[in-house]
């Protein structure tokens, strides 16, 4: 399968507020009132966090068909620790994004844990989201001006 491209384009509605859309969706981002927004949405990071659990949801399961398994239901918590005191500006010390982020799994299967630590290895290694998160990935990012022509 050749290389796909996803893409999200949008504008922004507030100071805290981008409203974007993929293919047919509409996302809305917005920031906790204790960061300046009004929280009717999730913020930027929390879309992060839901991003790799879906991920590792979908990953999961096509990993437990190859292995033979049934996986029932499963539970994902992820949460991810960031010092905020970068993105506002008021020091350089920390880094901007997450300090560390943690994935939980319980799955309900009948699988042994000997397939479920065979199974874990394989997910993490063919999740994309975690293979963003875990290893750098080239960024641009441009400016344009906005103009009138008379």
């Amino acid at each position: 399968m050749s290389n796909l491209t996803f893409s999200v384009s949008g504008e922004s509605s507030s100071e805290t507020k981008f409203i974007g859309s993929t293919r047919q969706f509409t996302l809305t981002v917005d920031e906790p009132e204790a960061l300046g927004g009004t929280d009717d949405y999730p913020n930027p990071v929390e879309y992060i966090l839901a991003g790799f659990a879906g991920c590792i949801n979908v990953v999961g399961h096509t990993v437990a068909k190859e292995l033979g398994f049934k996986i029932n239901s499963l539970k994902i918590e992820v949460n991810g620790e960031l010092n905020p005191n970068r993105f506002l500006g008021t020091s350089n010390k920390e880094r901007a994004g997450f300090q560390n982020i943690k994935l939980h799994l319980i799955p309900d299967t009948d699988a042994s844990i000997e397939t479920l630590t065979q199974w874990l290895q394989i997910v993490e290694d063919r999740c994309p989201v975690r293979d963003n998160l875990q290893n750098n990935t080239p960024v641009s990012i441009a400016v344009e001006k906005e103009y009138k022509t008379l």
